[in-house]
């Protein structure tokens, strides 16, 4: 997660897009992947965002017929977004599954030279005027940094993230995730969130200089 500026420039350009389209409120979100790709690997209906560094391994796998996101960092970082429309009230919970094969190599996210993290879930949620104001939950696998910790960008108050698991978690193995983003996006901000208009998957490796692999699968929104 750099903080960089054409980091949070892509941000400002995400929710200028989203702000123009998110008038109606969809009654839910999901994503389950399929074998539909993009030429540069990203799913269909995703976009690719590179922050720093080339050669971006995006692949969509399959086992036993279900189609999952597969992401590899070497020493680059870079992220995959779609636009959506949803009202976070009415669809608080947000679930979706993921498996982490490789942590990059001393990441500390509270340390800026060694801000790396293997996979990352953002909901980005556009607040008028959106240039300066729209705002990121992000929920993160760490390395170092314990589990349950609350983290703030230091370059920008809009980002803000909760460490779901580190090393101390099973390398390998999948892993559902359940969190009320409502309730996060009011713990974190200190008010009630306005309506969800994208989401973003993210991975990166570069200011450790080393590698990290991340999978996400099944991603949903709902009422519990």
């Amino acid at each position: 997660m750099k903080v960089r500026h054409s980091y949070l420039s892509f941000f400002v350009l995400l929710a200028l897009l989203i702000s123009t389209s998110a008038s109606g409120d969809s009654p839910f979100f999901e994503e389950g992947f399929s074998r539909e790709a993009n030429k540069d690997g990203t799913p269909k209906g995703w976009k690719l965002k590179s922050w720093f560094g080339g050669g971006q391994d995006i692949r969509l796998e399959h086992e036993s017929g279900n189609y999952y996101l597969h992401m590899a960092s070497n020493k680059n970082s870079f992220g995959i977004f779609k636009e959506i429309e949803l009202d976070i009230k009415e669809h608080p919970v947000l679930r979706w599954r993921w498996k982490v094969t490789i942590l990059p190599k001393g990441g500390e996210v509270r340390n800026k030279e060694t801000d790396d993290q293997a996979a990352q879930v953002y909901v980005v949620f556009p607040r008028f005027p959106a240039a300066i104001n729209s705002r990121q939950v992000g929920y993160i696998w760490e390395n170092l940094t314990p589990k349950g910790i609350k983290v703030q960008i230091k370059k920008s108050s809009n980002t803000r993230y909760i460490v779901l698991k580190n090393r101390e978690d099973k390398l390998g193995e999948w892993v559902s995730e359940k969190r009320n983003v409502y309730e996060d996006y009011k713990e974190l901000f200190g008010e009630k969130p306005p309506p969800v208009g994208g989401i973003m998957l993210m991975i990166d490796s570069d200011d450790t200089k080393s590698s990290a692999e991340g999978y996400f699968d099944d991603i949903s929104s709902g009422k519990e």
